[in-house]
């Protein structure tokens, strides 16, 4: 539902929308009826100020707010590194409000937060359809930024659906078949994306995707997806390095040996992705180099610039190692 204005307030209270806007700006010199009224519409209304399109208008905030979600996870946290240095680089600073990007009311309240303060525009960690559809109801009038679909669109016509399509045919290539699929949280965009272009890109190579699994993008979700493995797959895609590498050790728990019995893919390439025993393949994602492209396309908005003149930043790129090999190969690859 949209936010309730200046104007629905007047209206309410059967003043001028100048009335309501000295009411809130502390001026003493209003009748006390009127003080009144005013006072009632606002509750009744729930109206909630707008302090940053005010401030945007004047051209005096260097200010951004941030909608934070998931910062201990690889990418979100790459991500804001990014958006940060970026922001500094071009004289802004940050008012960061965490959140649950999966709680439209936690979203909400987030909202509440960076839009009291004198902010010039909205960024978002959070790919979530909870948030875009909490930023839709909100009709921010500041420029704001959510996921990195628009980034890559912008970059060259790639979707983030892209590191799947990497993936399966990867898969493809080595000779596998059967594949499974250990996917993230449905909620997330990434995960659809994700999903939907492996999917789509194993049906077109010959690939038969035999089980799925719905993680939360932490190691101990691959973890207990190793404990439900189906036999007949001979290679298994996960959406983020973390569930990878949780699946390892669930199948070699279960005597499963990666490469040799299973190929195991990850994305992300992870820090800590090319130290893991055996170490692992996955799609390198750029998330400090989309961070600084998302948050420099805000700026361009704020500053009315043409976002085209951006700088792009890394499309995905497949890294193999050594947790994929051709199928009936006993040997893992360095």
């Amino acid at each position: 539902m949209k936010r309730a204005t200046i104007y629905d307030v007047a209206r309410a209270a059967g003043v001028s929308h100048q009335t309501v806007t000295r009411y809130l700006n502390g001026f003493e010199g209003i009748r006390p009826s009127t003080r009144e009224r005013v006072q009632a519409a606002l509750e009744e209304l729930d109206y909630r100020p707008n302090g940053a399109a005010r401030w945007l208008r004047s051209r005096q905030s260097n200010r951004i707010g941030i909608l934070a979600h998931r910062m201990e996870l690889s990418g979100p946290g790459r991500i804001m590194a990014g958006a940060t240095k970026a922001a500094r680089s071009r004289g802004f600073v940050l008012d960061i409000a965490s959140m649950d990007g999966e709680d439209a009311a936690s979203v909400d309240r987030a909202l509440d937060v960076v839009m009291e303060h004198q902010i010039a525009g909205v960024f978002a960690t959070a790919q979530t359809v909870v948030v875009r559809d909490a930023v839709a109801d909100r009709h921010l009038d500041v420029p704001f930024v959510l996921d990195s679909a628009e980034a890559l669109e912008l970059v060259g016509g790639h979707s983030r659906a892209y590191p799947g399509r990497l993936a399966a045919a990867h898969l493809a290539q080595l000779g596998h078949r059967k594949v499974a699929l250990v996917n993230g949280p449905h909620v997330w965009t990434a995960s659809g994306e994700r999903r939907s272009s492996f999917v789509e890109a194993a049906a077109g190579l010959g690939l038969e995707v035999v089980w799925e699994w719905e993680g939360d993008w932490s190691a101990e979700s691959g973890y207990q997806a190793a404990g439900q493995f189906p036999g007949e797959a001979t290679a298994v895609s996960a959406a983020n390095d973390s569930m990878a590498i949780g699946l390892i050790y669930g199948l070699t728990e279960r005597g499963i040996r990666v490469p040799e019995d299973i190929s195991v893919i990850g994305i992300d390439d992870s820090p800590e992705s090319r130290f893991h025993l055996p170490p692992l393949t996955t799609v390198r994602l750029d998330f400090e180099g989309e961070g600084a492209y998302l948050m420099n396309v805000l700026i361009a908005k704020i500053e009315g610039e043409d976002v085209g003149g951006v700088p792009a930043y890394r499309v995905p790129e497949l890294v193999a190692r050594g947790s994929t090999a051709a199928v009936g190969s006993s040997d893992a690859r360095a």
